[in-house]
C-alpha cells in the first residue's frame, strides 16, 4: 500500500522538489500552500506523514501542529528557516517529531521522513508488548494504555517510551535517545530532550514517576506501585 505525505510549503518550487523526490519513491504526495489547506485536506484524506513548513499564510506551521495534535500522532517533520533554538523546542513542545533546517538537502529530508516512516511501520511479532506498574506499549499497533486507559503518544513520545521500557533499570543518557530517536545528524541540544521527556511525563499522570532523572546523566525507567 502506498504511504501518503502531505507536504505543506508556501513556496511553489519547493513543493515541486519535495513532490518530486517522494514520487520517485513510491509515494503518494498531498500538496497545501498555507496552514488551512493543509488542514482541510488532513481531514479528508489518510495522511501518513506531514513535512510542515513553519512560515506559512493563513495559519503558521505552529498552529497547524498544534492542531493536528489534538486529535492525531501522525508523524510532522517541520522545516525552518528560524535557527533560535527556543523556536525549535516550541515545535517540539506543540508535538513536532523532527526538523531539517532550510536550505536543506532533498537526499536528506528524504532520509528523515523514512526514518519517521519506518519506524511506524516496523513489523513486530503478534503480542509483542512491554509492561511495568499499569503501562502498556503494544508495539505492533503503536498503542499505549495507563492503568486501563488510552494514552494518545505522539510518534517522538511513543518511542521514547518504549526505548526506555525496553532497557528498564538502565540509565539512559541524552545523547543516547537523541542517537536513537533522532539519528546522528540530528542538530538540536540536551533541551530538545527535555522536552519531550516533560510531555511524555505530562500524559503518563501519576505513572510519570516511573520515569526518573538522573542528575547529569540522563532518564531510567523504574518500576513504580
Amino acid at each position: 500500500m502506498h504511504r501518503t505525505i502531505l507536504i505543506v510549503e508556501d513556496e511553489p518550487i519547493l513543493r515541486e522538489i519535495m513532490k518530486d523526490y517522494f514520487i520517485n519513491e513510491g509515494y503518494e504526495v498531498l500538496e497545501a500552500g498555507d496552514g488551512k489547506e493543509a488542514l482541510s485536506l488532513f481531514q479528508e484524506r489518510e495522511v501518513h506523514l506531514i513535512i510542515l513548513d513553519i512560515m506559512l499564510p493563513e495559519l503558521d506551521g505552529w498552529s497547524v501542529c498544534l492542531r493536528i495534535r489534538k486529535s492525531s500522532n501522525v508523524p510532522i517533520l517541520m522545516l525552518t528557516v528560524r535557527v533560535d533554538e527556543d523556536d525549535t523546542l516550541l515545535g517540539f513542545e506543540l508535538g513536532a517529531d523532527d526538523y531539517v533546517a532550510k536550505p536543506y538537502s532533498p537526499p536528506i529530508l528524504l532520509a528523515r521522513a523514512k526514518r519517521l516512516l519506518d519506524s511506524r511501520g516496523v513489523r513486530e511479532l503478534a503480542g509483542d508488548r512491554l509492561e511495568s506498574s499499569g503501562i502498556v506499549v503494544r508495539i505492533p499497533s503503536r498503542t499505549v494504555t495507563v492503568d486501563g486507559t488510552n494514552c494518545n503518544l505522539t510518534h517522538t513520545e511513543f518511542e521514547i517510551l518504549t526505548y526506555l521500557m525496553k532497557n528498564k533499570g538502565i540509565v539512559i543518557t541524552r545523547e543516547q535517545l537523541v542517537t536513537k530517536i533522532w539519528g546522528y545528524d540530528f542538530v538540536g541540544d540536551e533541551r530538545t530532550v527535555n522536552s519531550h521527556i516533560r510531555n511524555l511525563r505530562h500524559k503518563l499522570g501519576d505513572k510519570s514517576k516511573c520515569i526518573g532523572t538522573v542528575v547529569r546523566s540522563g532518564y531510567k525507567f523504574e518500576d513504580h506501585a
